[in-house]
């Protein structure tokens, strides 16, 4: 009965943790640049696009393609980068339990 009680005082402990990290990472922000830093995207933790920029220089009437593939670009960067603080974070909340490869959390 007692080893009940640690293993339910230990996920209600788990779940508050999750919580607090899922709060954490719906507030972070990453950016990715694309074309030397011609466009940058901002994404938040949820991966929603908060902010565009592109440097006027690239509005040619030829250059749309161009402008199009570079912003997919900077986006694909910043959300890379907000995927790769959550694996971190979550690793680093879920270090030594046993959770098999390639779980991916939080739900």
């Amino acid at each position: 009965m007692r080893d009940i009680m640690g293993m339910m005082k230990q996920a209600k402990e788990m779940q508050a943790k999750m919580a607090a990290m899922q709060e954490e990472i719906a507030a972070l922000e990453a950016e990715g640049h694309a074309g030397g830093g011609l466009v940058t995207v901002k994404l938040s933790g949820k991966g929603a696009m908060t902010a565009l920029s592109i440097d006027p220089s690239l509005f040619k009437e030829d250059d749309i393609e161009v402008i199009e593939d570079l912003i997919i670009a900077a986006h694909n960067e910043a959300k890379g980068k907000v995927e790769a603080i959550m694996a971190e974070k979550t690793q680093a909340l879920t270090a030594g339990l046993p959770i098999p490869p390639g779980f991916k959390l939080p739900f």
